[in-house]
């Protein structure tokens, strides 16, 4: 599926997918494997939009627990990030399974 060039050749587009989803969208438009990773980025950066402004207007409860959501979305994106460089291709646990980019 995923071609073992394309891999080798777009692992640091990939890496960068995850601190800045778009750069490989513009970067490496033809390597399925960047875009794979971008995907999982963007929907990373999704997850962290919703999560904060959800946990942000929650009194209390949401600010006591925003920190803690913001440190998990911190350990997926250093998943991803260990994944891409790794040459996997494995979708993060729990938002992984969304695919945004066709």
């Amino acid at each position: 599926m995923y071609d073992s060039t394309d891999i080798q050749s777009n692992k640091g587009m990939a890496i960068l997918g995850y601190i800045l989803f778009f750069i490989p969208l513009i970067a490496a438009k033809e390597s399925k494997y960047a875009w794979y990773h971008a995907n999982q980025g963007l929907t990373l950066f999704l997850a962290w939009v919703i999560v904060n402004v959800v946990l942000g207007i929650i009194p209390f409860i949401g600010w006591i627990l925003q920190p803690i959501a913001n440190l998990a979305l911190v350990v997926l994106a250093v998943l991803g990030i260990v994944a891409a460089a790794q040459g996997q291709v494995k979708p993060l646990p729990i938002i992984g399974g969304y695919t945004l980019l066709k």
